[in-house]
């Protein structure tokens, strides 16, 4: 969980080059329908025309090395960009976010969308030298319903009424009726039954050394310094043409910057000010791609809503009023991020553009706030109700500059009205084990990924509030529960549009986050990694088609 993280995180992987869809169904066009951000939001060329050749290493940097090489077992970003070479899934989205065939060679949608029937590839092989069959999807069907597993992501799975074996390299499954994320359903990551059945998951090697059968294997794993993999020269689409993929351990983006400008780095994702006026200039254009388009994620304000301070949802709109977005997006974001309302982006079909967000109003915010007993004895003095002062943490992660700055303008702006806050940064491994999922925290500053389709089952639904469900604030309305069932039942966005719309408006009323902005993406690429081509899914999904010429494949980095 960056939680830029699930639902599923968006990873350098996402989407490699394949076949084109084979669309067996009218009704896919409605399954398949998904949103994306227009070319002309994409800052930046791709390079073609050039003769790939492989070998080389391209070095990235993590905040956090990944906590878990399982992918249903694991929230955070880190985890699943190295999990998502290392695997592959019976479908994927393609670069222009349209599902196609992966690891299936076909699929069928029958029986308006109740009914589907897959064949998979029969040359896939796990990296051990074992085919891949549809034994392995099965188990991976079983591993995900089964009560026993500690994952966030089975409700996918549980919607499934039967899955049916029909041949070693075939299955079908059917639904109950006509399920919204049945097609994204089975862009997941298979898993080898014959390593992993009867393993306990929760404590196997091979959370640490996997073995799958996706572009690349892991090579090496140094904690709290670098992942390293490397070309799968069995990869069914051909291997990877750069040989070795690095991510090293850099917890802070200051220092990856530094890092990036010494050469240590390849890429990185740069803060605002470091895209605006660190890497400008010749040097920097010579040697340097950078690229902008609005990221599909966001970032809030999360409340414990077991804490007293934010039970009453009063509070939280007062605190609302107390918040000024744009105030953080020029201090934070230096201007690069859109305010935002709620869990969907701002240029998708399913956000509600016609819901006015709370305007930011101090005076407002104090009127709210003294109907609920909230005063101060004096005008500068602090906010208190029966003796005590309306005081809490923020908790966020260290080495995310914009969530640190944004967590403090808040602290700024509640201490107009005389809350006062405290901001605690802590290590990611350690922020996410001991106290998200621990729900052990007031506040949180955080975000999450934005997922293709637009359910939101996985974080706002009451099921998920127990661990390691990602509804951490312990967020439950059952008017929410009800339309988030009722959407993922839908197939036709004309029909979910209004659904959504109400979900969003419960949402926006009882304000379990402060939703603050929609960020941009700023990565950056050393100009020597050729092939990038940047598309409505971003620049990364033909990752393994990228290549570094021969006479730039020798680059030295710090190890």
């Amino acid at each position: 969980m960056d939680f830029f993280s699930q639902i599923k995180p968006f990873s350098p992987s996402a989407g490699f080059l394949g076949l084109l869809p084979r669309i067996h169904s009218l009704v896919l066009a409605f399954l398949v329908a998904l949103a994306a951000p227009a070319w002309a939001q994409i800052e930046g060329k791709g390079l073609s025309g050039e003769v790939p050749t492989p070998g080389g290493r391209i070095v990235m940097a993590t905040i956090g090395e990944p906590t878990n090489l399982i992918p249903p077992l694991a929230t955070d970003s880190s985890s699943h960009a190295v999990s998502s070479l290392l695997y592959v899934s019976p479908l994927r989205y393609d670069k222009n976010i349209r599902i196609e065939p992966y690891a299936a060679e076909s699929f069928e949608v029958l029986d308006g969308g109740r009914h589907f029937r897959f064949k998979l590839r029969e040359n896939i092989r796990w990296t051990d030298g074992q085919p891949l069959t549809a034994e392995d999807v099965e188990f991976t069907y079983k591993l995900m319903v089964d009560p026993k597993t500690p994952t966030a992501y089975a409700g996918d799975f549980l919607a499934i009424k039967e899955f049916r074996l029909t041949g070693r390299f075939t299955f079908e499954v059917f639904y109950e009726k006509p399920f919204a994320r049945a097609v994204s359903t089975w862009a997941s990551d298979i898993l080898p039954k014959h390593l992993l059945a009867g393993e306990d998951l929760t404590n196997t090697r091979f959370a640490r050394t996997p073995v799958g059968a996706g572009p690349y294997i892991l090579k090496q794993w140094v904690e709290n310094q670098r992942v390293v993999l490397e070309a799968n020269p069995d990869y069914f689409e051909g291997p990877p043409f750069i040989k070795e993929v690095v991510y090293r351990s850099v917890p802070d983006q200051t220092t990856q910057f530094l890092e990036l400008k010494a050469g240590n780095l390849d890429t990185i994702d740069l803060t605002p000010p470091q895209y605006l006026f660190q890497t400008g200039g010749p040097k920097w254009e010579a040697g340097w791609r950078k690229y902008r388009y609005l990221a599909s994620a966001y970032t809030y304000l999360g409340y414990n809503l077991s804490h007293p301070l934010f039970r009453d949802k009063a509070v939280r709109q007062a605190l609302a009023h107390a918040i000024d977005k744009r105030e953080i997006i020029k201090g934070a974001l230096m201007g690069l991020g859109e305010p935002t309302i709620g869990h969907f982006k701002p240029d998708s079909w399913a956000y509600d553009h016609d819901i006015k967000d709370y305007p930011y109003d101090q005076g407002q915010a104090l009127m709210m706030l003294a109907q609920l007993g909230w005063k101060r004895e004096s005008p500068t003095g602090p906010l208190m109700k029966d003796g005590r002062p309306f005081a809490f943490a923020i908790f966020t992660n260290q080495g995310n500059e914009q969530r640190i700055k944004a967590s403090a303008i808040i602290q700024n702006q509640l201490a107009r009205i005389g809350i006062q806050v405290k901001v605690r940064t802590i290590e990611w491994a350690t922020f996410i084990k001991e106290f998200v999922d621990q729900r052990r925290f007031e506040a949180v500053l955080l975000g999450w990924s934005i997922p293709q389709d637009p359910d939101a089952f996985d974080v706002w639904h009451s099921s998920k509030t127990t661990k390691p469900g990602l509804n951490f604030v312990g967020y439950a309305n059952p008017e929410a529960d009800s339309l988030l069932e009722e959407g993922r039942n839908m197939i036709d966005p004309a029909l979910r549009k209004p659904v959504y719309d109400r979900f969003q408006e419960i949402l926006h009323e009882d304000q379990p986050y402060c939703f603050l902005y929609t960020p941009y993406a700023l990565p950056i690429i050393s100009a020597r990694v050729h092939g990038v081509e940047p598309a409505p899914a971003g620049i990364s999904w033909n990752f393994i088609r990228w290549w570094i010429p021969t006479a730039q494949q020798g680059v030295a980095y710090s190890q």
